[in-house]
C-alpha cells in the first residue's frame, strides 16, 4: 500500500504503524529490549516507516529504545509521540517536547499528540486553548510538523480545533471494538482527520491465541478488558474467531493479519500494532500486501458484529471495578 496523507498536513505515513508501548515495559517478564529494537528496525526495512511512542511509556524509556533503533536512519522514518496529562500547561508542553526530542535523538517530531484530554487520570484541568497555544508554538518553531490528539471525543476535537489544526486522533479501534464508528469516525471523515487506531488487535484477542478456557496471569491488564472479564462477551469473541479462521486460511494469512487488513481499509484509518521481535514486525508489515474485496470486507464486518452489536456505548476498553 502507498503511504497515506496525515490529515491536512504534509506528513505521509504507512498504513501499518509500529507501536512501541511494550518497549516502555522494561520490568515486564518476557520483554527483551534487544529483540524490540531489532523488531523496530525490521519493521522499517519491511515498509512500516511510521513509529508511535509516548513520553509516558516507561517515562521516556520507549522513546530511547526507538532512538536506539532508528537514529541512524531518521530521514527514513516518521516519528509520532505524545505529551501526557500532567504536562498540558504551556511551559510544560514545551519542556516535554524538548525531553522527547532528546530521548528520540532528533530535532523534530512528525506528529506530537495530546495523549489524554485534560483532567484525565486525576491531573489538573488545563484550558485546551493554553495547550494548543504551546503546540502551535512548537509547530511554528519547526519542532513538530503536525498536531494530533488521543482518546478524544468528536466534541473534544471540535473544541481543540478552534485553536489550531488537528490532523489526527488516536482511539481504541478494532474489528471487536468499534465505538468510534458511531460519532468519531464520521466526524473525522467530514473534517479530514486521520484515525490512528490503537489496540488494533483488541489487545491480542484477534490473534486467536486465547482459547475459551484461557486465564490471564495476575497483573495482566487484559484480565480487565471488557471483552474478557464479561463471560458473555468472551464467548462471543470465541464464536467470531471460529468464523474468521476459514477466511484467513483462504487468504493465506493469519487471523491477526486478516483483522489488520480489514481495519486499514476502514475510512480514514491506519493501524498501530506492536511487535516484540523482528518476526512479528515483518508479519505485521505483510498485512499491507493483503487486499480484501467488498464482499470479503462485508463478511468480516458481519462476523465482527457478533461481538460488537452486544456491547454498550461506553468507549472504554477496560472495567477497573473490583
Amino acid at each position: 500500500m502507498e503511504p497515506r496523507k496525515l490529515g491536512q498536513s504534509k506528513v505521509r505515513i504507512s498504513p501499518i504503524i509500529m507501536g512501541t508501548w511494550q518497549a516502555g515495559k522494561k520490568n515486564w517478564a518476557n520483554i527483551d529490549d534487544a529483540e524490540i529494537v531489532k523488531g523496530i528496525r525490521a519493521a522499517v526495512d519491511a515498509g512500516i516507516t511510521t513509529i508511535d511512542t509516548a513520553e509516558i511509556y516507561g517515562n521516556g524509556y520507549s522513546e530511547q529504545r526507538v532512538a536506539e533503533a532508528i537514529a541512524a536512519i531518521r530521514d527514513q522514518v516518521v516519528l509520532l509521540t505524545k505529551v501526557f496529562s500532567n504536562h498540558l500547561k504551556y511551559d510544560a508542553v514545551l519542556e516535554a517536547c524538548d525531553r522527547s526530542l532528546k530521548n528520540l535523538q532528533t530535532d523534530y517530531l512528525d506528529l506530537y499528540q495530546i495523549h489524554w484530554p485534560t483532567g484525565s487520570w486525576g491531573y489538573e484541568l488545563v484550558p485546551i486553548e493554553e495547550t494548543m497555544s504551546a503546540l502551535n508554538k512548537l509547530k511554528e518553531d519547526g519542532k513538530i510538523r503536525a498536531i494530533g490528539v488521543s482518546n478524544f471525543s468528536a466534541a473534544q476535537i471540535a473544541e481543540a480545533s478552534k485553536y489550531g489544526q488537528i490532523d489526527t486522533v488516536q482511539p481504541p479501534y478494532s474489528l471487536f471494538w468499534r465505538a468510534i464508528e458511531k460519532d468519531l469516525q464520521p466526524y473525522c471523515v467530514e473534517n479530514n482527520i486521520a484515525i490512528l487506531s490503537y489496540s488494533s488487535l483488541a489487545q491480542g484477542f484477534l490473534t486467536g491465541k486465547f482459547g475459551a478456557d484461557h486465564q490471564f496471569a495476575e497483573g495482566d491488564h487484559r484480565s480487565k478488558n471488557r471483552l474478557y472479564c464479561n463471560p458473555e462477551n468472551y464467548a462471543r469473541v470465541q464464536t467470531a474467531i471460529k468464523k474468521l479462521r476459514p477466511i484467513a486460511t483462504a487468504k493465506n494469512c493469519s487471523l491477526a493479519q486478516l483483522a489488520l487488513a480489514w481495519l486499514i481499509q476502514q475510512p480514514q484509518t491506519s493501524a498501530i500494532v506492536g511487535a516484540r521481535n523482528a518476526e512479528q514486525a515483518i508479519a505485521n508489515a505483510e498485512t499491507m500486501k493483503i487486499t480484501l474485496s467488498e464482499s470479503e470486507l462485508a463478511e468480516i464486518d458481519c462476523i465482527g458484529r457478533i461481538v460488537t452489536d452486544e456491547l454498550d456505548d461506553d468507549p472504554s476498553l477496560w472495567d477497573w471495578a473490583d
